[in-house]
């Protein structure tokens, strides 16, 4: 990272109410939760951002606002304006590959037919860092329906108190 310039980090989902608790919003329930509870969002590129200082790095939180398939179209711009570099990003993600609560970081890599994470690639490239989340298959859980279906699904309590126990345990740095 380049430590004079901010860190983006970019949490991936869907706007608005019929897509709270969903397992494609797992990126916005992190940034809502890393950000914390007295954040105050602002419209800005497409997206809602918070500024904050955290361990040192100066910090925008990034939930775009143009639903998962168009999220590059707000992340390219927010770094073009804030002139950020590609090693501080970090978008936040779920992953249907992983165990639910399991996190996996890495940096570049392909898709994995994630389309935010495709639309993102398209506009800026893939050599950013990567913070996955865990959902789960649907063959996994013992459920029949289509990936798109799973992923608009709502959690159970059971499962988002999994998933906000895997947020809070989340580093950012160090």
């Amino acid at each position: 990272m380049q430590e004079n310039k901010p860190i983006l980090i970019v949490g991936l989902g869907n706007p608005g109410g019929e897509y709270a608790r969903t397992r494609h919003n797992v990126g916005f329930m992190a940034v809502d939760f890393l950000a914390g509870d007295n954040a105050t969002w602002k419209a800005e590129h497409n997206g809602k951002t918070y500024r904050a200082e955290i361990d040192g790095h100066r910090v925008i939180f990034v939930k775009p606002q143009t639903y998962m398939n168009d999220s590059g179209r707000c992340v390219a711009p927010l770094m073009a304006f804030y002139k950020i570099p590609l090693e501080n990003l970090v978008v936040i993600h779920d992953d249907m590959d992983l165990k639910l609560g399991d996190v996996r970081q890495k940096v570049g890599g392909g898709s994995a037919g994630h389309n935010g994470i495709k639309s993102i690639d398209a506009m800026i490239g893939p050599e950013y860092r990567r913070i996955r989340i865990g959902i789960s298959h649907p063959r996994d859980s013992g459920f029949v329906m289509s990936p798109a279906d799973w992923v608009l699904g709502r959690f159970s309590d059971a499962e988002l108190n999994t998933i906000m126990d895997t947020i809070e345990k989340i580093k950012l740095f160090g």
